[in-house]
């Protein structure tokens, strides 16, 4: 990224220059603002912009006078881009005898604006080849643009000259996946030696990837010594130690650039460079690695070509899942599976997880699996039906009251993607998942039954005289229904029916005691639809019809 600083003595000019574009995308930040020329002034020495854009009149010190200032610094002055409101062309020309590298009239355009940014960008990407010659981002730099194809073909031997490389030449672009797992390795021996032996790194200063370029390193001279003791002409071929770019594409994926002129005398054996490359990786880092490899390509402007093929053989990475090394030539127009999951394979996982069945359940995780490789799942649509289970999951656990976040698998099932996770170990953390989220829910449906059985009842107290029946408190509870009703009579000593009925000649007598509503209203009151078969259940109950009930208060017979 290279950074920008704003100059304008107008805070809502800066602040619409922020937000007029994505300059990020461009490959540019903001790095500070400035309301006048002497603040930028300082504001440049601490910050050491690559740009500043500067409004050409200010307060205290204009444009031109903060560009003539600029250039008498002792560090080295950023280019200019000079901002005006009116077109004046006395300015102009003063400006351009400056040097700047573009003059822009208000309003600003933005089309224009990103223009004049993209010229710069091949400008400031020269200047620093120049000012960091042999300097290892300067380097990683030039070799992003390489691979993105982000240049001009006049700029090519510019670049070819800056990393070393020749122009005509088999090149091709090696993605490799480091599967670290949930807990990764420290790699720290492997990184001292990457700082020692001086080797070209990507330009995090993490300590993997500095890992990863030494292992590449170490390989390559593998590879060097074992061709060079099988043909000495072919060791006159060899430069003796050739620099080694190395790519980190995001975290746990890297990419190396290889120059196979350099490390076969003919196209005898391709493929012996890339299992040494792996086994190597392997040694060095200390976790399973997959190569994902892309097409050759015979010169290294074509490099971009390369890098596109590996990534989409990154795509294949469960579809070959048995493969440690995956070749573009190979898989590239092969179909991959983009669908989701199997429905009643979906439900029928998630009901027996809910019943707590665990050799059930990992026998369909078994056959997810099996489908994941079968049907070459593309990994989007792996991941999809992984985030489709776990949020099925969550939903029953708040359903019962619960929280998700006790589950110790979670955030793992939830980030398994940056992992770098093969098939086999997203299935092993799946079952993982899936016997802990099992444990869970039953230990929550056995809270339910101790804590529950009493709200239960509380509720029937409460919606006695509705249409309440065992089932459809089962399914408000979230129980059995059988097993609702033997938990009830082993815990109230009576069962649920004759509990509800109590209730309701309870509290019909009540009413029969205290208002004199009729007897088909009484019934209705407390929850019988029909006033015969309340006078039944009342006289079964009580030994007495309601009428004698009511009567019997009056002494009558």
């Amino acid at each position: 990224m290279y950074k920008v600083l704003l100059v304008d003595d107008e805070m809502f000019v800066r602040r619409g220059l922020m937000n007029l574009m994505d300059w990020e995308a461009l490959g540019y930040k903001i790095c500070g603002e400035a309301e006048n020329g002497m603040d930028a002034l300082e504001q440049m020495k601490r910050l050491n912009p690559d740009v500043v854009m500067a409004d050409i009149r200010m307060p205290m010190l204009d444009g031109l006078e903060l560009i003539r200032a600029a250039s008498e610094m002792e560090q080295e002055c950023p280019a200019f881009i000079i901002v005006s409101g009116v077109h004046d062309f006395h300015y102009a020309q003063q400006a351009l005898r400056y040097g700047v590298h573009d003059y822009i009239l208000k309003p600003i355009d933005e089309g224009e604006l990103a223009t004049t940014l993209k010229k710069l960008t091949g400008t400031l990407a020269l200047k620093r080849i120049a000012s960091l010659t042999g300097d290892k981002l300067a380097a990683d730099s030039i070799f992003e643009t390489l691979i993105k194809g982000s240049f001009k073909e006049e700029d090519m031997k510019t670049l070819c000259s800056a990393l070393e490389l020749e122009e005509v030449g088999t090149y091709v672009y090696v993605l490799a996946e480091l599967h670290t797992g949930m807990a990764a390795k420290e790699t720290e021996t492997a990184s001292e030696t990457a700082i020692e032996s001086g080797v070209h790194m990507a330009s995090t200063t993490d300590t993997t990837s500095k890992a990863f370029t030494a292992a590449c390193q170490a390989a390559i001279r593998l590879i060097q010594s074992s061709q060079s003791n099988q043909s000495s002409q072919a060791a006159d071929k060899k430069h003796e130690s050739p620099a080694i770019f190395t790519y980190e594409q995001q975290t746990g994926l890297y990419g190396c650039l290889l120059h196979m002129n350099s490390l076969l005398a003919d196209d005898s054996d391709r493929h012996y460079i890339f299992r040494l490359l792996h086994s190597t990786l392997e040694n060095q880092l200390g976790h399973p690695v997959t190569l994902y490899v892309g097409n050759p390509v015979e010169r290294l402007q074509q490099i971009k070509e390369s890098y596109r093929g590996a990534n989409e053989a990154l795509a294949y990475k469960f579809a070959e899942a048995d493969q440690v090394i995956v070749h573009a030539s190979r898989v590239q127009g092969t179909p991959l599976y983009y669908f989701d999951m199997e429905a009643a394979l979906y439900s029928r996982l998630i009901e027996k997880v809910e019943e707590n069945k665990p050799e059930q359940y990992a026998a369909d995780i078994d056959l997810l699996f099996q489908a994941f490789r079968e049907k070459r799942f593309a990994p989007d649509a792996v991941s999809n039906a992984m985030v489709r289970f776990v949020i099925g999951i969550i939903n029953i656990i708040r359903k019962m009251n619960g929280d998700e976040k006790q589950l110790k698998q979670l955030p793992a099932m939830m980030n398994w993607q940056q992992q770098g996770t093969r098939l086999c170990d997203l299935k092993q953390l799946f079952l993982a998942f899936t016997n802990e989220a099992s444990a869970c829910i039953a230990l929550l449906r056995s809270d339910q039954s101790k804590g529950g059985i009493e709200k239960v009842k509380k509720y029937i107290e409460a919606h006695y005289n509705e249409n309440i029946s065992l089932k459809g408190l089962a399914g408000k509870f979230y129980m059995n229904s059988v097993y609702l009703g033997q938990l009830f009579r082993k815990t109230y000593g009576v069962y649920f029916n004759e509990y509800l009925l109590s209730i309701r000649v309870r509290e019909a007598k009540k009413l029969l005691r205290q208002t004199d509503m009729r007897m088909y209203e009484v019934a209705e009151m407390v929850g019988f639809q029909n006033s015969d078969y309340f006078v039944t259940q009342f006289e079964k109950l009580e030994k007495v019809t309601p009428t004698d009930y009511r009567n019997g208060l009056f002494g009558k017979t």
